[in-house]
């Protein structure tokens, strides 16, 4: 095996057997062609076989499965392995395997063993290796997270504090390389709050320029941690983003406080009509609560003021089926239609078929599909195959599928698996053949063009 092949097969998922397929074999009693694919080069099929096989006792079998992967150096056969055997509680044999993929020079390894020797009375250790590493912010986190099991804190927050200026805050957590200052406010925060010193963390994160990370707000997560109610609610009303109510709202919400959870979003932003993030949080919530009419209704008027954005209009779409208005649904995206001159590429197109299916209008759906100027695209031909196996109809889904493989081929290969055609699926699934392997390099990662 090539680790370089392997590596590019499993992040693109091409020329070989899917998780998710894995899974819908094994949920169809095809257990052999997971257990005959783990020992033929399919990465995701000796992953769960070789996890079965620990669960059953026969654990050196899981590792026989792993070996092949292993012997060719790969990065992800090498965490995987090692995390099985953390699970069985061997993590010595864990700590070894992992220790010989970052002398390999492996660049993630040195993060995965930190955490690995950290988790098992090693804390000290792990924080010398990454002391040297503060500029690196994965390392730099690794780092707050084995400071406290080594009783170093405080080294930890004064290596941090060292790269906090007085003055320049980056726009960006991607503005400057390495440490970026937000960045290491937030960890310098996240240990003076593991010493009890809330207000110093919270004065902390007060002063970052870039307050939120993947939609979440730590000022606001700490407040809500702990129990600081009413400077969560002041710092949501000011907040700009968002996010601040988001928490609000999940708290209240975690109380009980239904009502104040939807005031919560409603009053940081004006009903949410300005803020479709906020919307449609806000339209989850009432749904979840049983006022599946009110989320409607929240949605209806962000699809009327962003009229064409097929993420608010799927969001819609979503709702009037949950609450059985299929119809209403229908009737809603025509005149948005209407109001956007009657033409509606694909993307916003498809969006009916679920609510026509709702209404028994299969066939009808279907038609309309075809006659549309992209119905005849590969991407087009997935919604239509769906329509048609939601109707038992999977044999005419695989005859839609076909023409466009291998672009649609783990859809096609799925439904070739419900029909019991395995060998089919599995041909299928080779058909996308991935592109040769790069040249290795010496070099083990870069932050320099292109990415």
């Amino acid at each position: 095996m090539d680790a370089t092949d392997l590596d590019y097969r499993a992040r693109t998922q091409s020329g070989c057997i899917p998780p998710r397929l894995v899974s819908r074999l094994l949920e169809l009693g095809h257990a052999e062609t997971v257990e005959f694919g783990a020992g033929h080069g399919e990465w995701f099929c000796a992953r769960e076989w070789a996890r079965l096989l620990g669960e059953q006792g026969r654990r050196d079998e899981a590792l026989e499965i792993l070996a092949p992967y292993l012997a060719s150096g790969w990065w992800t056969a090498i965490r995987t392995t090692a995390e099985l055997l953390e699970s069985w509680g061997r993590a010595d044999e864990a700590i070894v395997l992992t220790r010989a993929g970052m002398k390999a020079g492996h660049p993630m390894a040195l993060e995965f063993y930190a955490r690995l020797l950290g988790r098992h009375g090693r804390s000290d250790e792990a924080f010398t290796l990454l002391q040297a590493h503060i500029d690196d912010g994965l390392l730099a986190a690794a780092l707050v997270d084995v400071a406290k099991g080594a009783g170093r804190d405080e080294k930890a927050a004064e290596l941090l504090a060292a790269r906090i200026p007085d003055e320049h805050r980056c726009d960006t957590p991607w503005c400057c390389h390495g440490l970026d200052p937000d960045t290491a406010i937030g960890l310098l925060a996240t240990i003076r709050e593991r010493q009890g010193r809330i207000d110093e963390a919270i004065a902390l994160l007060r002063t970052r320029d870039v307050t939120s990370l993947n939609g979440r707000d730590q000022l606001a997560d700490l407040l809500s941690r702990h129990d600081r109610t009413g400077e969560l609610r002041a710092y949501a009303a000011a907040e700009e983003l968002g996010h601040a109510a988001q928490r609000l709202a999940e708290l209240l919400e975690e109380r009980g406080d239904v009502d104040g959870a939807i005031a919560a979003f409603r009053q940081a932003d004006d009903s949410a009509a300005s803020n479709p993030n906020s919307a449609v949080q806000l339209a989850q919530l009432l749904a979840r609560h049983g006022q599946g009419n009110e989320a409607i209704e929240v949605m209806r008027h962000q699809a009327e003021a962003r009229n064409g954005d097929d993420w608010i209009l799927h969001t819609l779409s979503d709702l009037y089926l949950e609450q059985g208005r299929p119809e209403d649904g229908l009737a809603h995206l025509d005149a948005l239609a209407a109001a956007r001159g009657g033409e509606e590429e694909w993307d916003l197109f498809w969006l009916r078929l679920p609510l026509m299916a709702a209404c028994d209008r299969v066939d009808e759906a279907i038609e309309q599909a075809r006659a549309h100027p992209e119905g005849g695209t590969s991407y087009a031909a997935r919604h239509i195959a769906e329509l048609l196996a939601g109707a038992g109809r999977t044999e005419e889904a695989v005859a839609v599928l076909r023409p466009h493989a291998p672009a649609n081929s783990h859809d096609l290969a799925g439904y070739l698996i419900d029909l019991g055609r395995i060998e089919e699926a599995v041909a299928v699934l080779h058909q996308d053949k991935p592109r040769p392997p790069q040249p290795s390099t010496t070099v083990a990662w870069s932050d320099e063009p292109p990415f």
